[in-house]
């Protein structure tokens, strides 16, 4: 595992780190409900909401270890389509967030810590943008050359995991002590995030 953590190119992997943050900084399912938790319930609620959200991207992480790793394997010619699966995903999504709203919904949070986790959990799980970006998106930065490729999913979705935990615990905790602050932004954000996905797209193709 170490062999392939350290076989990544250092260029690829910020690559990949920034390409996360961009997913998590995507007003979505996830960040709603993390934000709604904070703001409704305060700091320790929307960090809860979090710690579910990201339980949530571990199931879909090794569900791509398992099942893509054998696609690629068995079929090469499948990077040529995850790559152009993927461009046309992030578009979507450029789409979305430059025409999201800038309000955050105050009705999704949840009212314990318990709840909190247990939804943020089933939201994940159930929201295609995460499967999607995780299915479609990572495989991007695979090389056969590195190691096997499930093991490289494997350490790329943990880097991913890794940097949403922390930015999802910052956000529950924030939306809770500056909710006014972060509805004012949000627009702003929005319109940021959809010329960044705009670009990876373009990126992708054209590579």
């Amino acid at each position: 595992m170490w062999d392939v953590l350290t076989g990544f190119d250092p260029a690829v992997m910020m690559a990949f780190i920034g390409a996360g943050l961009l997913l998590n900084l995507t007003p979505g399912a996830d960040f709603v409900f993390v934000s709604a938790s904070g703001m409704s319930g305060g700091p320790r609620i929307g960090m809860a909401a979090a710690v579910g959200v990201n339980c949530g991207i571990a199931v879909h992480i090794l569900m791509a270890a398992a099942g893509l790793s054998a696609l690629l394997l068995a079929h090469p010619a499948a990077y040529s389509a995850i790559r152009y699966a993927g461009a046309a995903y992030l578009l979507v999504l450029a789409v979305q967030a430059w025409r999201a709203d800038s309000d955050v919904a105050r009705g999704r949070a949840a009212q314990s810590g318990t709840a909190a986790i247990r939804r943020g959990f089933v939201t994940n799980v159930l929201n295609p943008k995460t499967a999607l970006f995780i299915f479609a998106f990572i495989p991007q930065f695979t090389d056969p050359m590195i190691g096997p490729i499930w093991m490289q999913i494997l350490v790329l979705g943990a880097v991913f995991q890794f940097f949403g935990l922390l930015f999802c615990l910052c956000l529950g905790a924030a939306a809770g002590a500056f909710s006014a602050a972060l509805r004012k932004r949000v627009a702003i954000l929005n319109k940021i995030t959809a010329i960044l996905f705009g670009g990876l797209a373009a990126r992708l193709v054209i590579d």
